[in-house]
């Protein structure tokens, strides 16, 4: 968190001093000025939103001026922070209420704010963390608001009506169901001391630690680790002994590591408490994917996937599961592939988009939580397992964007979750093979080379669109984003465009059908005739990708034998790490050129022959002439 308020913090400084303007705020970043009349009632508004949606961050002291509708004109404008509004800051806290107009204390969503020094002065930052579902909503002034985008929005009656509905299937999820046979003796009172110390932090008159369970049992009530004096499934996740005897799969976590050929090379079968589950589930993952040395960060250890992406996806596995059920979570790694975790659950209807439409399928994920276990959700904050800040799914798109994971998708089936977590990068070397060889259509396109995030995103997008082809779901990516800008450059450069039967509110972006045709063989049988029937399908290969290279690359490029080998190399293998197995495709495809070039499937572009010292630099022959073909042979 501290490297996203150095970021955003550096880039508004910059755009100060250079007297620019780069939009950052999102649906989770806010900047409020409160030196105008009515500007806290502003910021009150925007937090009681931010509690209402997904949690956020307020920058104080700093203000966008300018016109809204023209972003070229809008600037910067450092107001400050004044150290006396400091309590009033803090009362923020107990500004809010609930649907019966009665005052919260919503005191445990809101960190300990920072006050920074700032261009010569003090900005404020406030931290909001987001209500669990059974919370929600709250008002401020009689009106709940809700986060769209960059704007603070009233909920309307009907969509109030409707989340009562939700909230009420929600109160009555299983976390809360008395555990069958078990007794008060089986809550362990140090392990509810631990959880004690960790529910105190923060706060100015904490929760005395227990010396019995006789002690304890107005907290244990209050706490809903205990009902009618009966353990609750969540006092049994928390500080149950014997936990696998009375919840079975519910506190059980298998962990794999398995081979191409699906032996397990390593595993662990993990029965505990909650807290158990996620720290002996983060340590199996840890210990068993690679890590490298980053030289360039000083020899810091760089694990394939980022620690805090793994331990923030076993958490939501844990926390979102479906509870009703005995069935177990799955953790199962693929040495230099994927990490995959499964667990009993499902999406909501209104977390998916499931279409098909003329461009294809559409299996998207809407990046919105629904804490289907909203008290367990709530503790898991305590013990820092649960960010609050409307992470889950968008942490695995910031991962995703910032390109040190590949695109993410889920696998869904009857009751179960599957989310895969491919190594690798979103832009890896296929995404770079397989851009360069439409450089030059993309030149006519912008009359510019790609930026790396514009190359990203593109990357982003052809994959979501292979991915849901095989009924795959991928995270939507909403603009609640720091690339926005980018969709919006690339969208009016016409390399992707809204698919126009995507929802109007979640819009689905596809990549430029040019960019995404993978097959030229209708082409090549103009050209080529029955001749081409007869190639065998290697050498078809090797036609398709030259004629996709000479007629949407750069003419400037040579089309080698060496680069259409790479090229056709990294289409199946998305990587050069076996390099004895790459430099022997490239042989074999040396070969084939040799092979069509005395067939004239190809000639050389500079019209001479090998033998009249030619320049290996090939363009398809679309003068074929079968005699010519058959007077070669």
């Amino acid at each position: 968190m501290a490297d996203f308020i150095d970021k955003n913090l550096d880039i508004i400084a910059q755009c100060i001093a250079d007297n620019r303007y780069v939009e950052l705020e999102t649906e989770r970043l806010e900047l409020k000025d409160l030196s105008a009349d009515g500007s806290w009632d502003e910021l009150y508004k925007s937090i009681c939103a931010f509690l209402n949606t997904n949690g956020g961050i307020v920058f104080i002291g700093i203000k966008d001026k300018g016109n809204e509708k023209d972003k070229t004109k809008k600037r910067y404008k450092f107001t400050g922070f004044n150290y006396d509004l400091e309590p009033k800051l803090k009362d923020v806290t107990k500004l809010f209420t609930n649907v019966s107009g009665e005052k919260r204390d919503l005191s445990s969503h809101f960190p300990t704010p920072e006050i920074r020094d700032f261009e010569g002065g003090k900005v404020a930052i406030l931290y909001v963390d987001e209500l669990s579902d059974d919370e929600k909503y709250i008002y401020y002034k009689g009106i709940a608001y809700q986060r769209r985008f960059t704007g603070d929005h009233p909920l309307s009656k009907i969509e109030i009506e409707e989340y009562e509905e939700l909230k009420n299937e929600v109160i009555k999820n299983q976390e809360l169901s008395i555990v069958k046979d078990a007794t008060l003796e089986l809550l362990n009172i140090d392990s509810l001391n631990q959880y004690i110390l960790q529910f105190n932090r923060g706060k100015k008159k904490g929760e005395t630690l227990k010396a019995n369970l006789e002690t304890a049992l107005s907290f244990l009530t209050r706490e809903h680790f205990v009902r009618d004096n009966k353990p609750t499934l969540l006092g049994m996740l928390v500080c149950g002994d014997y936990v696998q005897n009375y919840i079975q799969g519910k506190c059980e976590v298998d962990c794999y590591v398995v081979s191409s050929i699906k032996v397990a090379q390593d595993k662990a079968i993990l029965n505990d408490n909650i807290i158990g589950l996620i720290e002996g589930s983060l340590n199996f993952v840890l210990r068993n994917i690679q890590v490298s040395v980053d030289f360039a960060k000083g020899g810091t250890a760089e694990p394939e996937y980022p620690v805090e992406l793994i331990r923030e996806s076993i958490n939501n596995a844990l926390a979102h599961r479906n509870y009703n059920t005995d069935r177990f979570i799955i953790i199962e790694i693929k040495p230099q592939e994927s990490l995959m975790i499964r667990n009993p659950g499902a999406f909501q209807r209104r977390q998916r988009i499931h279409l098909d439409t003329d461009f294809g399928k559409i299996r998207r994920i809407i990046p919105i939580q629904v804490a289907r276990n909203p008290k367990l959700t709530h503790l898991l904050k305590s013990f820092d397992y649960w960010e609050g800040k409307g992470r889950g799914l968008t942490s695995l798109i910031d991962a995703c964007l910032e390109n040190v994971i590949d695109v993410p998708y889920y696998i869904l089936t009857d009751g179960e979750i599957k989310l895969f977590i491919p190594k690798g990068r979103v832009y890896d070397e296929d995404m770079a093979a397989w851009l360069n060889s439409f450089a030059g259509y993309v030149d006519k396109k912008i009359s510019r080379e790609l930026n790396e995030d514009e190359k990203i995103m593109l990357s982003f997008y052809r994959k979501s669109e292979m991915l849901n082809r095989v009924e795959s779901y991928t995270i939507l990516l909403t603009m609640d984003n720091n690339h926005k800008e980018v969709i919006a450059q690339l969208e009016e450069n016409g390399l992707i465009f809204k698919d126009p039967q995507s929802p109007e509110i979640y819009p689905i972006y596809r990549v430029d059908r040019n960019l995404m045709k993978n097959d030229f063989s209708e082409e090549l049988k103009t050209i080529f005739g029955q001749e081409w029937a007869n190639l065998k399908s290697e050498y078809r290969e090797v036609l398709d990708s030259i004629y996709r290279h000479t007629e949407f690359g750069l003419q400037s490029e040579i089309v080698s034998a060496n680069r259409i080998g790479t090229f056709i190399y990294l289409n199946q293998h998305k990587n050069l790490t076996d390099l004895n197995g790459f430099e022997s495709f490239k042989r074999q495809v040396r070969n084939m050129f040799n092979r069509l070039e005395n067939k004239l499937f190809i000639v050389r572009k500079d019209g001479k022959t090998k033998d009249e010292g030619g320049k290996p630099d090939f363009i398809i022959n679309k003068k074929f002439n079968k005699e010519d073909n058959l007077s070669n042979q």
